[in-house]
């Protein structure tokens, strides 16, 4: 593997770890305040931290407003699901979105794959599935609020599809801080609006640091995952994005251990375990393979 692609991996990892504790952290701020403000309030910090260093488009393509507005709805999407469902079930879902960015990477961006790269991701699907399937379960016994939650994850799942697609292909053209920068900024103002600023009156400073954090996380995530994309294939960042998963099971299953009064607890079985390790070896495998792209 080429050091391009150590590199991609290395930032594609990253995005994994940070996006790993962001569903937790998303069902808490939402109790107190409404998801566009959340939303507003992550892109936002993110366009003003790099907006430090970063020039800004005065006459942006229309691909690239395309990619902003997908980005926006996915970000919409998964934290009005959240509302509705835990942070693993939410994970559950949205992992429609790394899948179907591999599955563009093959017919889009014609990256080849071999028998390891199929194995590897057979082994990574059939773990998400063991690690979730009491998840899974809940959904045939959940109500109304469980279904609706489960659809705007998925919508916002197919929505962050759309949008990482088309930066893939700016990407050959336009510096990815650039592109961050834009949509971070045009979203920002789109949700404005939308925003419930009296929810920031006498908030407490913990929401706030909630927030920040949340920022600062909307922008390494982004720019590495932009990094990563522009490195190595769609395929293989989308298996090193399915194993952000285990870290949310791992997160929850401490806070549920230690019985903290501010989330609901989780409980998983040892066929959780067995499914997170096979999605663990299943990346392992297809973050190993050598690539070679279509002439």
């Amino acid at each position: 593997m080429g050091t391009d692609n150590r590199k991609g991996v290395l930032y594609a990892i990253l995005t994994a770890s940070l996006w790993g504790f962001l569903a937790i952290v998303l069902k808490v701020i939402t109790y107190e305040l409404s998801p566009v403000t959340v939303v507003w309030f992550r892109f936002t910090i993110a366009f003003l931290i790099l907006g430090l260093w970063t020039r800004i488009f005065l006459r942006p393509p229309f691909l690239l407003i395309l990619t902003a507005l997908f980005l926006a709805l996915n970000y919409l999407g998964f934290i009005g699901g959240i509302k509705y469902v835990s942070p693993s079930s939410s994970q559950v879902f949205i992992q429609i979105a790394p899948v179907s960015f591999a599955l563009s990477g093959i017919i889009i961006f014609r990256e080849h794959v071999n028998w390891r790269h199929i194995a590897g991701f057979v082994l990574v699907l059939s773990g998400i599935g063991l690690f979730y399937s009491e998840q899974l379960r809940e959904l045939t016994a959940g109500g109304e609020h469980f279904t609706r939650g489960m659809l705007l994850v998925l919508g916002g799942g197919l929505s962050w599809t759309v949008f990482a697609t088309l930066q893939k292909s700016l990407l050959t053209r336009i510096s990815p801080n650039q592109i961050n920068l834009f949509i971070y900024g045009a979203c920002a103002l789109a949700l404005t609006p939308l925003v419930k600023f009296v929810q920031l009156q006498g908030m407490p400073p913990a929401n706030w640091y909630l927030l920040i954090y949340l920022g600062l996380n909307t922008v390494l995530a982004y720019g590495s995952l932009a990094m990563a994309i522009k490195l190595t294939e769609a395929t293989r960042v989308s298996v090193i994005i399915l194993l952000n998963p285990i870290i949310t099971f791992v997160t929850m299953a401490i806070l549920t251990k230690i019985e903290v009064p501010w989330i609901a607890p989780e409980y998983f079985t040892l066929l959780s375990l067995f499914g997170a390790l096979t999605v663990l070896g299943g990346a392992i495998l297809v973050i190993s393979a050598g690539w070679k792209k279509k002439v």
